[in-house]
């Protein structure tokens, strides 16, 4: 196990309520979208994943979990995920609040379309 994965263990271990629930859940769909993907930590603590580029960052706030896609702007959204960092010309995210549900298949094809637009 790399060192990243084993921080990003710690930190779902840590923080130890739905929002270390919402980061492991969200790590699994992105492992099961792209098995080949690699897991950094960067900026004091945010769990970073990638395949050919970044493919989106996984920010835990008091409130909310924030997944960022680096270059969401560039993705379709058929299921409209992306409900935060809408105005930006790269980045878009979704912001997960306690008891929201997420659309697993539409979040895996997001992971899948991130993927694929690093590899162009």
């Amino acid at each position: 196990m790399s060192e990243a994965a084993e921080k990003i263990d710690a930190r779902i271990e840590e923080l130890g309520d739905w929002r270390g629930e919402t980061l492991a859940r969200i790590r699994e769909l992105i492992k099961k979208a792209e098995p080949d993907v690699v897991e950094e930590w960067k900026w004091r603590g945010v769990p970073v994943w990638y395949h050919d580029g970044m493919i989106c960052t996984g920010e835990v706030y008091k409130s909310y979990v924030k997944v960022t896609f680096a270059k969401g702007a560039s993705l379709r959204d058929p299921s409209g995920l992306f409900n935060s960092s809408l105005d930006g010309n790269t980045r878009r995210a979704i912001d997960i609040h306690e008891n929201d549900g997420l659309d697993e298949k539409a979040f895996k094809a997001l992971v899948r379309a991130a993927v694929e637009f690093n590899t162009r």
